[in-house]
């Protein structure tokens, strides 16, 4: 069986004993069925990954560091994905397979043609939701970080928090001629990119304008409408393969 991964974002070093949380007790003790003695590796720290082994098996297990090693490398280049949020459960998959392609930054906002309206509350709890699949799609893909879920924000309010990055696009099913391709040919990305991706019903010329006014580039996917947890998706993958994870393999 492969190593099981454990989220501890902290600091630690060989010979400390820590407690896990409930949730992770459970999964290690319950589903894993993991025993005294047994090894589980912890990652989230800033610099390094722990290779533990299970001290003590009770209501909270106990694990005893072992050794410490250096953090892979983190990624040169910050994608951030900026969904607008789509019908039913459609986000807890585009969050997962986000996380498994690369995003360093998960960024959900309603627009005009959004179809979930979500109070303070809902809107919350659903972050929250997102925020526990990303880590544990970072957990099972052996991923070193765990990528943020921002806060749902209005579309205006996603424009402006994306001032600094240095790319931005925003994908327009009216788009003519300027597709990915050319975009990530003749822009200079920087560290960071930005994409933008609208709901079931894409984005009114209002918004793209607005967007285009804040720096974004309307971009194309080609002749091929892709719905909106599909384009976000392919565009990463896109992006890895040129500049990101994928360019080196």
């Amino acid at each position: 069986m492969t190593t099981p991964r454990i989220h501890f974002p902290t600091s630690l070093e060989p010979g400390d004993e820590i407690e896990l949380g409930e949730n992770e007790s459970h999964y290690l003790r319950d589903v894993l069925r993991l025993k005294k003695g047994e090894r589980i590796t912890l990652f989230g720290s800033p610099d390094f990954e722990y290779a533990a082994e299970i001290a003590a098996v009770s209501k909270q297990l106990k694990v005893k560091v072992l050794e410490k090693s250096a953090r892979p490398a983190r990624q040169a280049l910050r994608i951030t994905l900026a969904q607008s949020l789509p019908k039913t459960d459609k986000m807890d998959l585009i969050v997962q397979k986000a996380t498994e392609l690369g995003a360093h930054r998960i960024a959900p906002f309603v627009s005009s043609r959004s179809i979930p309206v979500l109070g303070p509350e809902k809107a919350k709890q659903r972050r929250e939701r997102w925020q526990k699949i990303a880590l544990e799609a970072s957990r099972q893909c052996r991923r070193p970080d765990v990528p943020e879920v921002a806060p749902v924000v209005t579309f205006r309010e996603m424009l402006e928090s994306e001032a600094g990055s240095r790319m931005k696009i925003i994908f327009w099913e009216e788009e003519q001629g300027t597709t990915i391709k050319k975009v990530l040919g003749e822009h200079a990305a920087g560290d960071s990119i930005v994409i933008a991706i609208g709901p079931e019903g894409g984005f009114s010329v209002e918004e793209v304008e607005a967007a285009r006014a804040r720096g974004f580039i309307p971009t194309t996917l080609g002749s091929q409408v892709l719905k909106t947890e599909t384009a976000g998706l392919a565009t990463l993958a896109i992006i890895q393969y040129e500049r990101g994870i994928f360019s080196s393999l």
